[in-house]
């Protein structure tokens, strides 16, 4: 287990639903990864995130498709490409990446309580 932390630790950490609206294949990427647009509502508006799900999913597969992110991180290099969020996932059994997402559909830019 991991370090415990408080309840203001975790408010910290601004986890919102998007819908991606682009995706496509990132080849210059070290590891393979698609590169997304995700749309967090009109507070946060659309953001870019490199993701490592190509096991899993096709750029295609992945339009229209609601997934959560972490919009507080500040934005991270890969290679050409300006990451702005941290796409949020869990690893399967073989350590490919499934995509955290809510079960059923919510608003854009709602937090994760």
């Amino acid at each position: 287990m991991s370090e415990q932390i408080t309840y203001a630790d975790f408010e910290r950490v601004d986890i919102r639903v998007g819908t991606v609206v682009e995706a496509s294949p990132f080849p210059e990427a070290r590891k393979p990864a698609i590169k997304l647009v995700i749309d967090f509502g009109p507070e946060i508006g659309r953001k870019k995130s490199s993701a490592q799900i190509t096991v899993h999913y096709t750029p295609e597969a992945l339009v229209g498709r609601q997934v959560l992110g972490v919009v507080n991180f500040p934005p991270r290099q890969i290679g050409p490409f300006r990451s702005e969020v941290l796409t949020l996932g869990f690893e399967d059994g073989d350590g490919a990446i499934v995509l955290a997402q809510p079960g059923l559909p919510v608003p854009d830019g709602k937090k994760l309580l």
